[in-house]
């Protein structure tokens, strides 16, 4: 039989439980507060993403269902395509992005999305947008000299504004 000295046990046990704790964590994450772990949701060939039946030859917001959209977005030295989206607040947005030249980022502050933007994949997050105002979305990878202006918007419109300005 092997002898463990007492204080080698006492830091395999601790060990052992920040290992478990860790393991919680991810799975309470995961599971109850929505947090997606960005793919590869698909292959794509870079160079002909801008042809007819491409969703990228006309990118932007598509309407699913009342609530439900899916936005494609191009990635590409130095600015996304669409750079404006508006939504009504309480919409689920599905967002495929790609990146036509280079690695690039996705963020959009003040919410769960980040992923990395590589050519000839295409990233898939969903996100709720609850209230109403603007998120921005910025590149947060490196992508040349003029990374520090990429940029875009999200604006989330609250449906009854809009009613009370009508009236």
């Amino acid at each position: 039989m092997i002898h463990v000295d007492r204080y080698e046990q006492a830091w395999i046990r601790i060990t052992i439980l920040i290992l478990v704790v860790f393991v919680g964590a991810v799975t309470v994450a995961g599971i109850a507060h929505g947090i997606q772990v960005p793919g590869a949701y698909q292959r794509v060939n870079p160079q002909t993403l801008t042809e007819a039946g491409s969703p990228w030859a006309e990118p932007g917001l598509r309407e699913l269902a009342p609530g439900k959209y899916e936005a494609y977005v191009l990635s590409q030295v130095w600015s996304f395509v669409p750079n404006e989206i508006r939504v009504p607040a309480g919409s689920e947005v599905t967002f495929y992005v790609t990146s036509r030249d280079v690695l690039h980022g996705f963020k959009i502050l003040g919410t769960n999305v980040n992923m990395m933007v590589i050519p000839g994949q295409v990233g898939k997050l969903k996100a709720t947008f609850d209230e109403p105002g603007t998120y921005d979305i910025i590149c947060h990878e490196y992508c040349g000299t003029l990374h520090h202006t990429m940029y875009a918007q999200i604006f989330v419109e609250d449906p009854n504004a809009e009613a009370t300005a009508t009236e």
